[in-house]
Protein backbone atom coordinates (compact mmCIF):
# COMPACT_ATOMS: atom_id res chain seq x y z
CA UNK A 1 0.00 0.00 0.00
CA UNK A 2 1.67 3.30 -0.79
CA UNK A 3 1.68 5.86 1.91
CA UNK A 4 0.85 8.83 0.95
CA UNK A 5 1.60 12.67 3.36
CA UNK A 6 -0.63 15.57 3.55
CA UNK A 7 0.44 18.56 4.10
CA UNK A 8 -1.89 21.70 5.13
CA UNK A 9 -4.57 18.48 6.06
CA UNK A 10 -6.91 20.88 7.65
CA UNK A 11 -7.53 23.71 5.05
CA UNK A 12 -9.85 24.15 2.04
CA UNK A 13 -8.36 21.63 0.05
CA UNK A 14 -6.76 19.25 2.02
CA UNK A 15 -10.14 17.87 4.47
CA UNK A 16 -11.45 17.13 0.29
CA UNK A 17 -8.11 15.40 -0.44
CA UNK A 18 -8.33 12.83 2.16
CA UNK A 19 -11.95 12.56 1.72
CA UNK A 20 -10.97 11.11 -2.09
CA UNK A 21 -7.50 9.32 -0.58
CA UNK A 22 -9.90 7.38 1.70
CA UNK A 23 -12.28 6.73 -0.97
CA UNK A 24 -9.90 5.12 -2.96
CA UNK A 25 -9.01 2.50 -0.27
CA UNK A 26 -5.36 2.03 -1.37
CA UNK A 27 -3.32 4.41 0.14
CA UNK A 28 -1.89 4.36 3.91
CA UNK A 29 -2.48 8.32 5.15
CA UNK A 30 -0.59 10.69 7.16
CA UNK A 31 -1.97 14.20 7.53
CA UNK A 32 -0.26 17.14 9.20
CA UNK A 33 -1.04 20.18 10.47
CA UNK A 34 -0.56 22.95 12.94
CA UNK A 35 -3.07 21.88 16.09
CA UNK A 36 -5.45 24.34 17.29
CA UNK A 37 -9.41 23.81 17.84
CA UNK A 38 -10.41 24.45 14.42
CA UNK A 39 -7.96 21.66 12.83
CA UNK A 40 -8.64 19.09 15.48
CA UNK A 41 -12.32 19.62 14.67
CA UNK A 42 -12.03 19.38 11.04
CA UNK A 43 -9.83 16.02 11.47
CA UNK A 44 -11.11 14.51 14.47
CA UNK A 45 -13.41 12.56 12.19
CA UNK A 46 -10.68 10.86 10.56
CA UNK A 47 -8.37 9.48 13.66
CA UNK A 48 -9.41 6.31 13.14
CA UNK A 49 -8.89 5.73 9.47
CA UNK A 50 -5.83 7.83 8.85
CA UNK A 51 -2.22 9.08 11.01
CA UNK A 52 -3.04 12.48 12.40
CA UNK A 53 0.58 14.45 12.59
CA UNK A 54 0.10 18.03 14.73
CA UNK A 55 3.09 19.84 14.19
CA UNK A 56 4.51 22.73 11.72
CA UNK A 57 5.74 22.02 8.36
CA UNK A 58 8.73 24.28 9.22
CA UNK A 59 10.38 21.87 12.46
CA UNK A 60 12.97 20.20 10.17
CA UNK A 61 13.21 17.32 12.74
CA UNK A 62 9.53 16.35 12.32
CA UNK A 63 9.70 17.20 8.39
CA UNK A 64 12.87 14.60 7.79
CA UNK A 65 10.93 12.14 10.47
CA UNK A 66 7.52 12.16 8.04
CA UNK A 67 9.21 12.17 4.65
CA UNK A 68 11.69 9.26 5.10
CA UNK A 69 8.49 6.77 4.88
CA UNK A 70 6.06 8.21 2.04
CA UNK A 71 6.13 7.76 -1.44
CA UNK A 72 3.90 10.79 -2.23
CA UNK A 73 3.55 14.44 -0.56
CA UNK A 74 0.73 16.10 -1.51
CA UNK A 75 1.69 19.54 0.03
CA UNK A 76 -0.85 21.85 0.46
CA UNK A 77 0.07 23.76 3.74
CA UNK A 78 0.51 27.45 2.82
CA UNK A 79 -0.25 31.33 4.39
CA UNK A 80 -3.18 32.52 2.52
CA UNK A 81 -3.95 35.98 1.58
CA UNK A 82 -4.75 38.63 2.37
CA UNK A 83 -2.71 37.84 5.24
CA UNK A 84 -0.04 36.66 3.29
CA UNK A 85 0.15 39.79 1.35
CA UNK A 86 0.44 41.88 4.71
CA UNK A 87 3.29 40.17 6.56
CA UNK A 88 6.16 40.24 4.34
CA UNK A 89 8.11 37.76 6.25
CA UNK A 90 5.10 35.09 6.53
CA UNK A 91 4.96 33.72 3.26
CA UNK A 92 8.58 32.81 2.92
CA UNK A 93 8.81 31.04 6.74
CA UNK A 94 5.70 29.19 5.80
CA UNK A 95 5.47 28.66 1.53
CA UNK A 96 9.34 28.42 1.02
CA UNK A 97 11.01 27.81 4.13
CA UNK A 98 8.76 25.26 4.74
CA UNK A 99 9.05 23.88 1.50
CA UNK A 100 12.93 23.68 1.72
CA UNK A 101 12.71 21.39 4.39
CA UNK A 102 10.37 19.14 2.44
CA UNK A 103 12.96 19.12 -0.16
CA UNK A 104 15.93 19.03 1.71
CA UNK A 105 14.17 15.84 2.95
CA UNK A 106 13.25 14.37 0.13
CA UNK A 107 17.06 14.86 -1.35
CA UNK A 108 18.69 13.35 1.93
CA UNK A 109 16.36 10.56 2.54
CA UNK A 110 14.08 9.44 0.16
CA UNK A 111 15.04 10.90 -3.55
CA UNK A 112 11.87 8.51 -5.16
CA UNK A 113 9.53 10.05 -3.40
CA UNK A 114 6.79 12.45 -5.34
CA UNK A 115 5.68 15.76 -4.18
CA UNK A 116 2.66 17.66 -5.62
CA UNK A 117 3.17 21.15 -4.77
CA UNK A 118 0.50 23.48 -4.48
CA UNK A 119 0.94 26.86 -6.15
CA UNK A 120 -0.46 29.83 -7.65
CA UNK A 121 -1.98 31.22 -10.82
CA UNK A 122 -1.81 34.76 -9.01
CA UNK A 123 1.44 35.09 -9.67
CA UNK A 124 0.69 36.30 -13.62
CA UNK A 125 -1.17 38.79 -12.26
CA UNK A 126 -4.02 40.22 -14.32
CA UNK A 127 -2.75 38.76 -17.62
CA UNK A 128 -5.15 37.20 -19.72
CA UNK A 129 -4.83 33.62 -21.81
CA UNK A 130 -1.89 32.83 -20.37
CA UNK A 131 0.50 29.14 -19.84
CA UNK A 132 2.91 27.82 -17.80
CA UNK A 133 5.44 29.59 -20.36
CA UNK A 134 4.16 32.72 -19.85
CA UNK A 135 6.17 35.48 -17.86
CA UNK A 136 6.04 36.07 -14.67
CA UNK A 137 6.75 40.05 -13.76
CA UNK A 138 6.13 40.33 -9.66
CA UNK A 139 6.84 44.00 -7.68
CA UNK A 140 7.96 43.64 -3.95
CA UNK A 141 4.68 43.29 -2.25
CA UNK A 142 3.87 40.08 -3.93
CA UNK A 143 4.80 38.60 -0.58
CA UNK A 144 2.86 35.62 -1.42
CA UNK A 145 3.12 34.64 -5.04
CA UNK A 146 7.24 35.56 -4.50
CA UNK A 147 7.31 32.49 -2.07
CA UNK A 148 5.12 30.07 -4.29
CA UNK A 149 7.70 30.84 -7.40
CA UNK A 150 10.66 30.72 -5.18
CA UNK A 151 9.20 27.30 -3.72
CA UNK A 152 8.73 26.16 -7.53
CA UNK A 153 12.25 27.16 -8.65
CA UNK A 154 13.73 24.94 -5.91
CA UNK A 155 11.66 21.88 -6.23
CA UNK A 156 12.41 21.54 -10.25
CA UNK A 157 15.89 22.58 -9.34
CA UNK A 158 16.72 19.74 -6.43
CA UNK A 159 14.16 16.82 -6.98
CA UNK A 160 13.61 14.63 -9.55
CA UNK A 161 9.83 13.39 -8.89
CA UNK A 162 7.62 16.29 -8.84
CA UNK A 163 4.27 18.14 -10.29
CA UNK A 164 3.31 21.49 -9.75
CA UNK A 165 -0.23 22.87 -9.95
CA UNK A 166 -0.83 26.70 -10.16
CA UNK A 167 -4.43 27.07 -9.03
CA UNK A 168 -6.50 29.82 -9.16
CA UNK A 169 -9.61 31.23 -6.97
CA UNK A 170 -10.56 28.36 -5.36
CA UNK A 171 -14.50 28.25 -4.23
CA UNK A 172 -15.05 26.66 -0.71
CA UNK A 173 -17.77 26.89 2.26
CA UNK A 174 -18.24 30.23 3.20
CA UNK A 175 -19.33 29.39 6.11
CA UNK A 176 -15.87 27.83 7.39
CA UNK A 177 -13.63 28.97 4.74
CA UNK A 178 -12.28 32.36 3.90
CA UNK A 179 -12.97 34.21 -0.01
CA UNK A 180 -10.83 35.91 -1.75
CA UNK A 181 -13.38 39.14 -1.39
CA UNK A 182 -10.57 41.72 -2.61
CA UNK A 183 -10.37 40.68 -6.24
CA UNK A 184 -11.24 43.25 -8.78
CA UNK A 185 -14.96 43.34 -10.20
CA UNK A 186 -13.91 43.77 -13.98
CA UNK A 187 -11.91 40.92 -14.29
CA UNK A 188 -12.75 37.64 -15.79
CA UNK A 189 -11.02 35.01 -13.51
CA UNK A 190 -10.44 31.40 -13.50
CA UNK A 191 -12.26 29.43 -10.27
CA UNK A 192 -12.17 25.86 -8.98
CA UNK A 193 -14.12 24.14 -6.42
CA UNK A 194 -12.50 22.78 -3.40
CA UNK A 195 -13.77 19.37 -4.39
CA UNK A 196 -12.15 19.74 -8.08
CA UNK A 197 -9.19 20.64 -6.87
CA UNK A 198 -8.67 18.06 -4.29
CA UNK A 199 -10.09 15.40 -6.62
CA UNK A 200 -6.95 16.70 -9.09
CA UNK A 201 -4.58 16.18 -6.78
CA UNK A 202 -5.96 12.76 -5.88
CA UNK A 203 -6.03 11.61 -9.42
CA UNK A 204 -2.36 13.15 -10.27
CA UNK A 205 -1.02 10.11 -8.47
CA UNK A 206 -2.45 7.80 -10.77
CA UNK A 207 -0.35 9.54 -13.54
CA UNK A 208 2.31 10.58 -11.29
CA UNK A 209 4.49 9.13 -14.20
CA UNK A 210 2.99 10.78 -16.93
CA UNK A 211 3.15 14.27 -15.07
CA UNK A 212 6.28 14.41 -13.51
CA UNK A 213 8.24 16.76 -13.81
CA UNK A 214 5.80 18.84 -15.19
CA UNK A 215 3.74 22.48 -14.29
CA UNK A 216 0.19 22.78 -14.85
CA UNK A 217 -2.57 26.00 -14.43
CA UNK A 218 -5.51 23.46 -12.74
CA UNK A 219 -9.22 25.45 -13.21
CA UNK A 220 -12.02 24.23 -13.50
CA UNK A 221 -14.01 25.00 -16.66
CA UNK A 222 -16.08 28.04 -15.92
CA UNK A 223 -14.94 31.36 -15.94
CA UNK A 224 -16.42 34.09 -14.59
CA UNK A 225 -16.24 38.16 -14.09
CA UNK A 226 -15.07 38.10 -10.23
CA UNK A 227 -18.44 41.22 -9.48
CA UNK A 228 -20.31 38.73 -11.34
CA UNK A 229 -19.43 35.83 -8.92
CA UNK A 230 -19.10 38.94 -5.61
CA UNK A 231 -23.20 39.35 -6.43
CA UNK A 232 -23.53 35.27 -6.71
CA UNK A 233 -22.44 34.79 -3.43
CA UNK A 234 -23.66 37.98 -1.53
CA UNK A 235 -27.45 36.91 -3.00
CA UNK A 236 -27.15 33.68 -1.19
CA UNK A 237 -24.85 34.38 1.70
CA UNK A 238 -25.63 37.53 2.72
CA UNK A 239 -23.28 40.49 3.63
CA UNK A 240 -20.94 39.74 6.63
CA UNK A 241 -18.44 42.27 8.58
CA UNK A 242 -15.57 40.11 6.67
CA UNK A 243 -16.30 41.02 3.64
CA UNK A 244 -17.56 44.68 4.19
CA UNK A 245 -13.79 45.28 6.15
CA UNK A 246 -11.44 43.47 3.29
CA UNK A 247 -13.65 45.30 0.19
CA UNK A 248 -13.30 48.90 1.88
CA UNK A 249 -10.21 48.57 3.31
CA UNK A 250 -7.82 46.00 0.76
CA UNK A 251 -6.21 47.34 -1.96
CA UNK A 252 -7.96 45.26 -5.01
CA UNK A 253 -4.88 43.14 -5.53
CA UNK A 254 -6.10 39.34 -5.90
CA UNK A 255 -5.57 38.09 -9.72
CA UNK A 256 -6.99 34.57 -11.03
CA UNK A 257 -6.52 35.26 -14.53
CA UNK A 258 -7.21 33.34 -17.64
CA UNK A 259 -5.68 30.42 -19.09
CA UNK A 260 -5.18 29.65 -22.46
CA UNK A 261 -3.48 25.96 -21.33
CA UNK A 262 -6.11 25.16 -19.38
CA UNK A 263 -7.32 21.68 -20.25
CA UNK A 264 -3.85 20.19 -20.36
CA UNK A 265 -3.86 18.64 -16.99
CA UNK A 266 -7.64 17.44 -17.30
CA UNK A 267 -6.78 15.84 -20.89
CA UNK A 268 -4.01 13.30 -19.12
CA UNK A 269 -6.14 13.03 -15.68
CA UNK A 270 -9.47 13.75 -16.08
CA UNK A 271 -10.12 15.24 -12.87
CA UNK A 272 -13.21 18.06 -13.78
CA UNK A 273 -15.79 16.58 -11.82
CA UNK A 274 -17.63 20.00 -10.65
CA UNK A 275 -19.30 23.46 -11.89
CA UNK A 276 -19.81 26.72 -10.95
CA UNK A 277 -23.68 26.27 -10.98
CA UNK A 278 -22.94 22.96 -8.34
CA UNK A 279 -21.39 24.98 -6.13
CA UNK A 280 -23.77 28.08 -6.17
CA UNK A 281 -26.42 25.12 -5.76
CA UNK A 282 -24.24 23.77 -2.45
CA UNK A 283 -24.01 27.05 -1.02
CA UNK A 284 -27.53 28.03 -1.31
CA UNK A 285 -28.66 24.91 0.52
CA UNK A 286 -25.82 25.70 3.27
CA UNK A 287 -26.83 29.34 3.81
CA UNK A 288 -27.82 30.37 7.44
CA UNK A 289 -28.44 34.31 6.49
CA UNK A 290 -31.15 35.70 7.40
CA UNK A 291 -33.34 37.77 5.01
CA UNK A 292 -31.66 41.34 6.47
CA UNK A 293 -28.51 39.89 5.53
CA UNK A 294 -29.61 39.75 1.85
CA UNK A 295 -30.76 42.90 1.66
CA UNK A 296 -27.95 44.45 3.29
CA UNK A 297 -26.18 42.93 0.52
CA UNK A 298 -28.23 43.75 -2.26
CA UNK A 299 -27.59 47.69 -1.21
CA UNK A 300 -23.63 46.90 -1.21
CA UNK A 301 -23.61 45.37 -4.09
CA UNK A 302 -24.12 48.88 -6.15
CA UNK A 303 -21.23 50.40 -4.39
CA UNK A 304 -18.53 47.10 -4.26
Amino acid sequence: MKKVLVTGAAGTIGIHVIKNLLSEGKYEITAVDLKNKRVYNRLKRFKRRINIIYGDICDRVLIEALVKDHDYIIHLASSMPPLADMKQGLSMMIDFDGTENIVRAISYYNPKCHIFFASTTAMYKNKQEVTVKSKVELDEYDYFSTAKLKAEELIKEKLNNYTIYRLPLVLGDLRKEPFMYHGRKNDLVEVITKEEAAYAFVRGLRFAKEINKKTFNVTGEDRIMYGALLERILEIHGLSFKHMAVRVFLEKNYYSPTCKDKNELNEIIDYRIDSLSNYFNRLRGRSTKRKINRFLARIFIGGK
